[in-house]
């Protein structure tokens, strides 16, 4: 049984189009937020995307500055990354709206 996500603006189906919104991380993650007018489901998950991958992009850089364990972290906060990014993808293409803790409560107002 499918979930029923709505019309997609894009023209994609909007778990795709979910989905293609974490593929390249913030980037597409500001296109589809930018072309999708209509479905919510898209626009919260290029939402999501923008400011995940955003704050590990910052930590990314801001890590290796911390004295003693900062660069021993780095290596995590990729791993972590990674795990993320492929459990958003597939939590977007099966349908769920899936809320990271505080980033997504941010992003579903932002919608």
């Amino acid at each position: 049984m499918e979930k029923d996500l709505g019309r997609s603006s894009t023209g994609i189906q909007p778990n795709i189009a979910a989905l293609l919104s974490y593929a390249l991380g913030i980037v597409s993650g500001i296109i589809f937020f930018l072309i999708e007018k209509e479905n919510k489901f898209v626009r919260f998950h290029a939402m999501q995307s923008i400011m995940a991958f955003g704050a590990l992009f910052v930590l990314q850089i801001a890590l290796p500055m911390v004295p003693f364990v900062g660069w021993m972290l780095a290596p995590f906060v990729s791993l972590l990354g990674l795990i993320l990014w492929i459990l958003l993808m597939i939590k977007a293409y099966q349908g769920e709206m899936f809320k990271l803790p505080v980033i997504g409560d941010i992003a579903e107002q932002k919608i």
